[in-house]
């Protein structure tokens, strides 16, 4: 291991990529025998025969690791390209911020180059293949999910516009009723009496409230935008159909972690697959559920300084996979008899409604570590753990609450001298 002005040098033949749309700037650095620095910079373009090109020189100048930032999907092509000797790294773009002041592109390249071969970046997760694939699923269906819930979200604002209130009397303007009021509707039915009689269980004992909210006049504008909003919504239903579909092949290797993750309280197969896509079922990349529960971003932040803690904020990260833990988190603190619903009851009152979601889902992130890992099955703690872990205290608590209310507690020591 050598050193170069106080630095020790890990890797001697390395190079670094600052990566464009249009262009990519590739900066060669060799540190010789005499511990001289020799830096090559060239620009090449993005196609692939550039990117052959660009490889061929790599390997031609013996570089055994090249580093690039992960600029959105830029990267992805010189990753894809990686042949032969040259690893190829994704750091964050966060972490290899050039020298305050001296920022410009043509110093991004020898900056990644000189912080790859000092090893002060190390590389970034990146799953296998099969998981990528599956990852760029599930994202998808979140974000058809998304749309759907906003093209839902207009289509009472239309039905408002034209004085339709059927919203107050129907709680799902979506259900079987309101579809078949919604297809009536658009090819210009007007008969508030007809429109009613088209509701079924339970609404069609609110048949004289839907008569008074269904008379309005639906003019042709609002018909208009209603049935482009309709059409928007079967068609991005048809997508949803035609990626579970497709999920359900991509989730064939990962059949039984799903099926682990599913034991877990607030994990449905859809909350499971996401969370598969996210972090995989290879948990040896993490050397236990601490450095897992920090990658995704769900621990509190730990910024002390002169011995004070700054903030404990939760820093940003990858936002699927955030999203897919704090729901299943909601989920599970509504679930009846559980550790969950215990746990997220006991903090929410004195911490917050969304730290307490966020320490279950930090909590339970803990439990699926290990399920994927070597334990067989989960095992709920029960919705009485916690009064069983200090039961004296809880005694004590309750016996305060009850004499506070006028009532008179006898212990049952005493109650058995007497």
């Amino acid at each position: 291991m050598a050193s170069i002005e106080g630095r020790e040098v890990l890797q001697e033949q390395v190079a670094g990529i600052d990566v464009h749309r249009k262009s990519l700037r590739v900066c060669v650095r060799h540190i010789g025998a005499d511990r001289r620095v020799r830096q090559e910079v060239r620009t090449f373009g993005t196609m692939t025969r550039d990117l052959l090109e660009l490889r061929d020189w790599l390997e031609a100048e013996g570089v055994t690791h090249v580093a690039r930032e992960s600029t959105g999907v830029l990267w992805k092509p010189v990753y894809n390209l990686r042949e032969g000797r040259v690893e190829v790294l994704r750091v964050n773009a966060r972490h290899v911020k050039c020298v305050e002041g001296r920022k410009t592109d043509g110093k991004d390249g020898p900056w990644l180059a000189q912080l790859l071969s000092c090893g002060l970046r190390k590389a970034s997760f990146l799953p296998p293949k099969p998981q990528r694939e599956l990852r760029d699923l599930t994202r998808t269906r979140s974000q058809l999910v998304g749309e759907r819930t906003r093209v839902v979200n207009r289509i009472p604002k239309v039905l408002e516009d034209a004085h339709l209130q059927w919203g107050a009397v129907a709680s799902d303007l979506l259900g079987v009723s309101g579809r078949e009021m919604i297809e009536a509707l658009i090819p210009g039915e007007q008969d508030p009496e007809k429109m009613a009689q088209r509701a079924r269980r339970p609404l069609r004992g609110k048949i004289p409230q839907l008569r008074l909210a269904l008379d309005g006049t639906v003019s042709d504008p609002p018909r208009f935008l209603l049935k482009r909003y309709w059409k928007q919504y079967d068609e991005i239903e048809s997508w949803m159909g035609q990626f579970t579909e497709r999920m359900e092949e991509a989730c064939v290797p990962f059949a039984a972690a799903i099926e682990k993750i599913t034991e877990v309280p607030g994990y449905h197969e859809r909350a499971a697959q996401d969370l598969v896509a996210e972090i995989g079922t290879d948990m040896s990349r993490f050397a236990s559920d601490d450095p897992l529960c920090s990658w995704a971003t769900i621990c509190p932040g730990n910024h002390p300084s002169a011995g004070k803690q700054t903030s404990g904020k939760t820093v940003q990260g990858n936002r699927w996979l955030k999203a897919v833990l704090c729901q299943s988190a909601w989920a599970a603190a509504r679930t009846k008899g559980s550790y969950w619903g215990a746990q997220y009851h006991r903090l929410a009152g004195r911490r917050g409604k969304k730290r307490a979601v966020i320490a279950v889902a930090h909590s339970q992130l803990k439990v699926i570590y290990p399920l994927l890992g070597s334990d067989p099955s989960y095992q709920d703690l029960g919705a009485d753990y916690f009064l069983k872990l200090n039961a004296d205290r809880a005694a004590r608590y309750h016996c305060k609450v009850l004499e506070s209310m006028g009532y008179t507690v006898i212990p049952p020591d005493a109650k058995q001298v007497a």
